[in-house]
């Protein structure tokens, strides 16, 4: 569905603008929400793509309803409310989307080879791309509550208590304000929301903990990163992950832990060798990121795999490398390389 959009509807000779139309005028307040009210949707589903068609719907019933807005709450307020409807009719009954991670299973052998599960429906990543291209500010405040590890944890909530917590916590409204957007009592929503920081306490998770600008330490990091996966050094790889460090990929079920196991599944499971990886660095979920490529028989690169990962001080704690080729273009990313790309020619 595609919104009206302002267009000039001036007589020949005029000077005079023509009066605002109900349609302009609807666009003109509610697109400029439209980014925020994505990163809303992808919190409660946990899907990339289902997030834009949940932004699509929230948008065509506000415009519906536009014409009986009565003012009472602020635009963005009430786009929210709406979106926060639309989500909650998408998600009930749906099964919920985990990473490897939460399937709740051990972590898997690196000398087996892993298999697809394509029936799960697995969490995807948020390319920062598609939040914003303004200020890194705007970008920073846009991204609150998109951190991987969050949207990985609300996953385990039930849609209701989802709701409360991402209303509460992260766009801090007034236990009334999220009451009525939910369709329950303010009592009901402190219950939920009890339930839910407790759910989110046991997943270990510190939301203290943000992406922001990166240290020259962690640059440092990545850098000397990208040149392991190009050298193939497994060695090195090792020594850059913390001791509890993870690495899970889907849409394979199994993962990993620890350098020693990570490291030897990257040496014994990845098809690539020596020179045969190059990374371009983007952004995702508010944390570094990068699209690694394959070479190909006729000496181009394509996409493999795109890696989020979350830093601890000067080491890397989690890899989610998620084997989605559609996220590379949503990222920014070429679909292919040339044997004389910078990212490879320059090493």
């Amino acid at each position: 569905m595609s919104l009206p959009t302002q267009q000039e509807n001036r007589p020949e000779g005029a000077d005079a603008p023509a009066p605002v139309t109900p349609d302009e005028e609807f666009v003109a307040r509610a697109e400029q929400y439209r980014r925020e009210i994505f990163a809303h949707c992808y919190r409660m589903s946990g899907s990339l793509h289902d997030a834009e068609d949940l932004v699509q719907e929230t948008m065509l019933r506000a415009w519906r309803a536009y014409g009986s807005f009565e003012e009472r709450a602020s635009t963005r307020t009430w786009l929210h409310r709406i979106a926060t409807n639309v989500c909650l009719t998408a998600v009930e009954g749906r099964k919920r989307r985990p990473l490897p991670t939460g399937l709740g299973q051990p972590a898997s052998d690196p000398t087996v080879k892993g298999h697809q599960d394509h029936e799960v429906p697995w969490l995807t990543p948020f390319p920062d791309a598609m939040v914003s291209q303004d200020t890194p500010e705007d970008v920073a405040e846009r991204l609150e509550g998109v951190r991987l590890a969050f949207v990985a944890a609300l996953q385990h909530l039930p849609p209701r208590q989802r709701a409360a917590l991402v209303l509460r916590d992260v766009l801090q409204w007034k236990a009334a304000e999220v009451a009525e957007a939910v369709g329950t009592t303010t009592a009901a929503v402190n219950s939920a929301l009890q339930r839910a920081r407790e759910t989110v306490r046991k997943a270990e998770l510190d939301r203290d903990r943000k992406g922001g600008t990166l240290s020259p330490e962690q640059e440092q990091l990545l850098q000397r990163y990208v040149k392991a996966f190009w050298e193939k050094d497994v060695d090195a790889l090792a020594e850059m992950f913390t001791d509890d460090a993870v690495w899970e990929m889907p849409p394979f079920p199994g993962w990993y832990q620890g350098p020693e196991n990570i490291a030897r599944l990257i040496d014994t499971q990845c098809p690539g060798q020596v020179h045969d990886m190059p990374m371009l660095p983007t952004r995702a979920n508010g944390q570094p990121a990068f699209g690694l490529y394959m070479r190909q028989p006729d000496g181009s690169f394509t996409p493999f795999h795109l890696q989020v990962l979350d830093l601890d001080g000067g080491r890397v704690r989690h890899v989610g490398a998620f084997f989605d080729e559609s996220l590379f273009a949503m990222c920014g990313l070429p679909e292919r390389l040339g044997p004389d790309h910078p990212a490879v020619a320059g090493r």
